[in-house]
């Protein structure tokens, strides 16, 4: 089915037009696959119950009061998966990445959505003051936003190195009948030695708004400053 009637579109146009098309629902297919092939994984290993330092849900600034969580804790119900985000911020990561910042601006857009269905939240290596600052600065309002400053997540879930150097990655986690929480998937920017930072585009509107365009995204990065 035709998707445009204009008038003025010549026959190579829709002829181009007609292949894209036919292309793009190949893709859409095949991501179809890749996610039922994710969701067939087998279950993951049993991780640590992580103890996490969370400031409280609004965003005043002054003393506010920290609490600690649990990872078990993070998953709300038992028919619940949990979404992580890990930001690159803190340690050898001493500015907040602004690649990483554009992608929790568009989790904090959606969160109220997403809690509908998983539960949903941010993690970084930055000290709990540093982490609500940067928050502050960007209205992230919708989002538990957790310090791993003093504990080994991240860096045992590949997303920090022995010198505390930081990476961005999405990890998944389900919980087990008895209670146990499991691993049950993560991906990284690098999904390959030749390909370096592709792997979690599809998490971000962003690439896919600019890839709709004639210009592509070209060599375009995004900033905090603007």
């Amino acid at each position: 089915m035709r998707q445009t009637n204009l008038a003025r579109e010549t026959a190579e146009y829709v002829r181009a037009r007609e292949e894209l098309r036919s292309a793009e629902i190949k893709l859409m297919r095949h991501r179809e696959r890749v996610a039922e092939q994710r969701r067939q994984l087998p279950p993951g290993p049993v991780v640590d119950d992580y103890l996490f330092e969370e400031g409280p849900a609004d965003l005043g600034a002054g003393d506010e009061p920290v609490r600690e969580v649990r990872l078990g804790e993070l998953l709300t119900a038992p028919d619940r998966d949990l979404v992580v985000y890990h930001l690159m911020f803190g340690k050898a990561q001493t500015e907040p990445c602004p690649m990483c910042t554009m992608w929790v601006d568009g989790f904090n857009g959606i969160a109220h959505h997403v809690d509908r269905n998983v539960d949903l939240a941010v993690v970084a290596a930055a000290d709990l003051p540093a982490l609500r600052e940067h928050a502050r600065n960007r209205g992230w309002t919708r989002l538990r936003l957790l310090s791993a400053a003093k504990n080994t997540f991240k860096r045992d879930l590949a997303s920090e190195d022995e010198r505390g150097n930081q990476d961005s990655a999405v990890s998944v986690f389900t919980r087990d009948g008895d209670g146990a929480v499991r691993h049950a998937y993560s991906v990284h920017p690098r999904l390959s030695d030749e390909i370096g930072e592709r792997g979690i585009d599809l998490l971000t509107p962003v690439w896919h708004l600019l890839d709709l365009t004639s210009r592509g995204r070209g060599d375009w990065y995004p900033t905090l400053d603007y």
